[in-house]
């Protein structure tokens, strides 16, 4: 009887150490699954939310403001947009759309070089443009001229024949294009000529010509040339931003 008790008791103890050693072997794993777990509850999050943003900013819809007076009366300074890309992907812009493009600096050799020397002179050291493009990087002070987006409108496409007169009215194909968002012309001066650069021309193919609204006021294809639109970001479809003017702003 003694005899089958301490059997029974042997068997216990042996159990019992099986089950700490498994217990042991198991704990590492445990452990890493928590740390992934750890990883993915509170730095998973911000990485997707950051991917969406750039995936959705790059090939769909992105917010816009206006920084400067170059669109008004239409389009006010810190105006906040809507700039739709995937229309733009399977036609060209049309006459009177408001386009968003990468900047003059990036593209046309002339403005280019006249940057680069600016910074030997001034020793400068732009910061690449992922980093100032970055999302709130503006509210840091970062910027890069040849990084930045300007905005204008489309007044002439490839193959048009175009004419801006000094007064900043525009003939396309021999007919005046009539532009009620225009209200602030060039100023006229002696024996009627304006103010402003002309420019007679025929649109290359695969560019656009654009102009600021406020001609008076706005540096555009009139000093820079035309627009090739595989520098087009997207096209400005919707102010939401004073909610007072939110509104449409196709043509």
């Amino acid at each position: 009887m003694n005899h089958r008790i301490h059997i029974r008791a042997e068997l216990s103890d042996a159990q019992q150490q099986d089950r700490r050693k498994d217990h042991k072997a198991s704990k590492p794993e445990g452990d890493s699954n928590s740390e992934f777990h750890l990883f993915w509850d509170f730095l998973g999050p911000v990485f997707v939310t950051i991917a969406l943003y750039l995936g959705i900013s790059k090939y769909g819809v992105e917010a816009r403001y206006i920084p400067s007076k170059s669109m008004i009366p239409g389009l006010q300074v810190h105006d906040k947009l809507l700039v739709e890309k995937l229309s733009l992907h399977g036609r060209s812009p049309l006459r009177g759309e408001i386009v968003v493009f990468n900047t003059p600096y990036s593209f046309n050799p002339e403005w280019r070089n006249r940057l680069e020397l600016r910074r030997l002179s001034n020793g400068e050291k732009p910061l690449p443009c992922f980093i100032v493009n970055f999302p709130l990087m503006s509210l840091f002070g970062l910027a890069n001229e040849s990084c930045s987006a300007w905005i204008k409108r489309v007044v002439a496409v490839g193959g048009d024949q175009v004419s801006v007169n000094s007064r900043g009215q525009v003939i396309v194909n021999g007919e005046k294009v009539e532009e009620p968002y225009v209200t602030n012309y060039c100023t006229a001066e002696y024996q009627g000529m304006g103010s402003c650069q002309s420019l007679v021309a025929t649109v290359p193919k695969d560019h656009v010509l654009v102009l600021g609204d406020n001609r008076i006021n706005s540096t555009d294809g009139r000093s820079w040339g035309f627009l090739p639109e595989s520098e087009i970001i997207g096209r400005a479809v919707w102010r939401f931003y004073p909610f007072n003017r939110v509104g449409s702003l196709t043509p």
